[in-house]
């Protein structure tokens, strides 16, 4: 206490003390703290208000610091509160008292806006490898799998044939959005706020602009004000977080519903299941439920993040410690929800005739009939009818699929049709085994040819392309 105790005449009551200390929290920051610091003395030394010998001694104390931070060889006092205090208390102890000339021109509040920036552009670059790993995962699983055909859904009803493989590569789409924002985030992180002081800048000549270039920022803040209070960069960290973490538990869902022995499509590895304590014959994919169900503290971390900041005033106000503890505590989860998520899909294990036996339900093949006929001059309202109704007479048979159906019964829709062109159609030689033929699965694949499309040739280019854009790993 004594580093601001000057004013007060009496030892702060216990049950302050215990409420307002952050050192369990921020001792995450004691690296970025220490990098900070030391900039921060060679800034001194520039404006001089360091001698060299005063910059050569607090530097050597802080690097030997930071070697002891590095190796968990350091003891966190709470009675001094917080990261800053602790770290500037060691190295007093080390260097002597010209430890007590490491704070000028230097405030906590520039110091944790600091810190928390540095901390953060760190965790973005490792975010934005994990999630690299599991978009490489996912591309591994297609090139594997690329035969597969997955019985796409929408109201969670059968759809449309798509290559599993299109279907995984939904993800990756997705996760590069992930680090796209993220990346954009970096650019707003990567601004440094040390100089601004308290709130109205320092109170000496501190070449701010070498200072933030020595820590890899682009560049300083430009206003004191916002630069202490500023936690938007948090907000937008977040932000992306939990749109990623809604990411992973769409396809952590999906993973839970597959390996459904009712469904059957995929085996997740013994290495990331889980038994019963009561039931013997229980496997479950647990991760991949965890993932799903920690979504919500991250999402909860940023709706808590932006509760927090709704009514502050300017500038720095104590309620900003706590945005450390949310914050930390969801890219901890996103971390290790990526990397736990990359491991299940590296060990997939996919049942191609299961999926495809699926996928031959509920006549997903329909559209592509359809758009048979559209090709041959039916326009497509009529052509929907005429499948409508081809699909309730299988259904009313007993016919599995559009392509088993007898020529009979295709030429029975064509020849009933209100339109003429259909009508026609009906008599044309060959018709009933050119429908049967678009009807079936590679049918009904083929036809999506367009850029984003589900037919193999365009999902084998777009593998092609993410595989070279993500590299090998």
């Amino acid at each position: 206490m004594r580093m601001w105790g000057g004013r007060f005449d009496g030892a702060p009551d216990a049950r302050m003390a215990d409420f307002t200390r952050s050192i369990e929290v921020d001792a995450a920051l004691a690296l970025d703290d220490i990098a900070g610091s030391i900039a921060h003395v060679r800034g001194l030394g520039r404006a001089g208000l360091l001698t060299d010998d005063e910059v050569a001694t607090l530097e050597r104390g802080l690097v030997s610091l930071r070697a002891d931070v590095e190796a968990g060889a350091v003891a966190w006092d709470p009675a001094l509160e917080d990261v800053h205090l602790n770290l500037e208390t060691m190295l007093t102890e080390r260097v002597g008292v010209v430890g007590g000339k490491l704070h000028t021109g230097r405030s906590r509040n520039d110091q944790v806006a600091t810190d928390l920036r540095l901390w953060t552009r760190r965790a973005i670059d490792r975010l934005d490898a994990n999630l690299l790993a599991l978009e490489r995962a996912l591309v591994d699983l297609a090139e594997r799998e690329g035969d597969a055909v997955l019985p796409g859904t929408t109201h969670i009803q059968p759809a449309q044939p798509v290559l599993l493989a299109h279907h995984l590569l939904a993800y990756v789409e997705m996760l590069e959005r992930d680090r796209g924002r993220l990346a954009d985030a970096r650019r707003r992180v990567n601004v440094s706020p040390l100089g601004a002081g308290a709130l109205a800048g320092a109170g000496y000549p501190l070449d701010r602009d070498t200072t933030a270039a020595e820590l890899g920022f682009d560049g300083v803040t430009r206003n004191s004000l916002d630069a202490v209070s500023d936690r938007d960069f948090v907000v937008e960290v977040l932000a992306a977080a939990a749109l990623a973490m809604v990411h992973l538990s769409r396809l952590a869902e999906e993973v839970t519903w597959w390996s459904n022995p009712r469904f059957g499509f995929v085996r997740v590895a013994d290495a990331f299941s889980t038994g019963s304590s009561m039931m013997p014959n229980k496997k479950n994919p647990d991760p991949a439920e965890l993932v799903r169900g920690r979504s919500a503290g991250v999402i909860g971390a940023l709706t808590a993040m932006l509760t927090l900041l709704k009514g502050l005033p300017l500038a720095y106000q104590r309620d900003l410690q706590e945005d450390k503890p949310a914050f930390l505590a969801a890219v901890a989860t996103l971390d290790a929800s990526l990397a736990v998520m990359a491991g299940l899909v590296e060990t997939l294990v996919v049942d191609a005739d299961r999926m495809r036996a699926a996928a031959e339900e509920g006549y997903t093949t329909a559209t592509a009939l359809a758009d048979e006929l559209v090709r041959r001059g039916v326009p497509f309202r009529a052509a929907h009818h005429i499948v409508g109704g081809l699909v309730g007479g299988a259904e009313a048979e007993g016919i599995p699929t559009l392509a088993a159906l007898p020529d009979e019964a295709f030429r029975a829709a064509l020849d009933g049709s209100d339109d003429e062109t259909a009508r026609g159609l009906a008599h044309q030689r060959g018709i009933a085994a050119t429908l049967r033929s678009a009807a079936t699965i590679e049918g009904s694949l083929a036809g999506a040819d367009v850029i984003g499309g589900t037919a193999p040739g365009r999902v084998a280019a777009q593998l092609a392309e993410v595989r070279a854009r993500l590299g090998a790993g």
